[in-house]
């Protein structure tokens, strides 16, 4: 079975509602995740856009969010998850350097937004609010499957 994840909110490549967003109430979408490998002990997720500031001149990937050490078998996180994250789950911090959500917010056209679970072969001890770079080096050697969900928006 192959790592997948998923959204009741929108579909792969479809429009991230209006909720999810800084035009919203911005908070985070329902997640799903299914097939995540036998060996698994951990998730890792990190949403961040590509296409920022601009989608026609992008020059930086903004995080939006950063978590990890999230238990294999939660399934996913609800809407609005917030502080009540599942149990031994971690947050790293966003580029408003804040831990949390942070929805879709883009200054002009249409971005993407990357939603990326990693399953990990181990538990990352406490990274003290990882940035996405920190985490990514931290889980190299570790990931067992990666799932890749995108959603768009423009204001």
């Amino acid at each position: 079975m192959t790592l997948t994840l998923t959204s009741s909110a929108f579909s792969h490549r479809g429009e991230i509602p209006k909720k999810y967003t800084c035009d919203g109430e911005d908070v985070s979408p329902p997640l799903a995740w299914t097939g995540v490998p036998a060996g698994a002990k951990s998730l890792a997720l990190i949403v961040d856009d590509p296409d920022a500031p601009d989608p026609k001149a992008p020059k930086m990937t903004w995080v939006h969010w950063v978590l990890y050490n999230i238990p294999p078998a939660a399934g996913g996180l609800p809407e609005a998850v917030g502080s009540k994250l599942p149990p031994g789950t971690l947050e790293g911090l966003n580029d408003w350097k804040r831990t949390g959500y942070g929805g879709p917010c883009p200054p002009i056209g249409r971005h993407r937004y990357f939603h990326k679970l990693y399953a990990l072969d181990t538990v990352l001890p406490d990274l003290k609010k990882p940035t996405k770079v920190e985490l990514e080096k931290a889980m190299q050697g570790h990931v067992l499957a990666v799932a890749e969900l995108v959603g768009t928006y423009q204001r």
